[in-house]
This record gives C-alpha cells, sequence and structure tokens, in this order.
C-alpha cells in the first residue's frame, strides 16, 4: 500500500449543469460569503475560466480575483457567471426549507 496522498480537485467533478446546481446550493446554504466566492472559483475552473470569460465579457483575471479565497463578486458578476454556467440563483422562505427537512 501507498502512503502518497493525492491532489483532490473538486472541479473535476462537476461535469454537468445538475452537479454544479448542487454544488452551488450546498455552498450557498452555508451563507458563508468566503466560502461561497471560492466554490464560485471552483465551478468556474470546471467551466473553464477562458470560455467563462468569453462568455460574460469579464476578463480572466477578473474572474480568478472575484473568486479566489478573498475575492467579494458583485452581484452583477455573480449573475453574470451564473447565467453562463447554465443555473438560476432562486429564493425559498426559511419556513419551508425547515419544514422539508
Amino acid at each position: 500500500m501507498s502512503d502518497k496522498l493525492y491532489d483532490y480537485d473538486p472541479a473535476a467533478a462537476l461535469e454537468s449543469e445538475e452537479a454544479i446546481a448542487v454544488f452551488l446550493t450546498d455552498a450557498l446554504e452555508t451563507g458563508d460569503s468566503t466560502y461561497i466566492a471560492k466554490a464560485m472559483g471552483i465551478v468556474a475552473r470546471a467551466k473553464g475560466m477562458t470560455e467563462l470569460a468569453r462568455e460574460t465579457g469579464l476578463s480572466r483575471e477578473q474572474l480568478y480575483r472575484s473568486f479566489s479565497e478573498q475575492g467579494n463578486p458583485t452581484l452583477k458578476t455573480l449573475l453574470k457567471v451564473m447565467r453562463a454556467l447554465d443555473v438560476d440563483l432562486t429564493v425559498t422562505a426559511r419556513t419551508q426549507r425547515d419544514s422539508a427537512a
């Protein structure tokens, strides 16, 4: 048995819009803006920063900066990226979420 550890890249598992939606839903449910920005960065890498930059009209540098651990993306940037990823941001009442659990 080998004692080697391998780097795991969660972006590799995000191969469909459904997988991306589940990943982002989980991130959004944390309510942690830093975690959400980092998760968006992972999704952006899964999609491909160059393609995402082309589809959103944003620079690759802006995307990397916005979705880094220190990033603070604007709502406009977030919505552009989500549109390019073919996912929607939706809102539900907490009482609906809590009673479904």
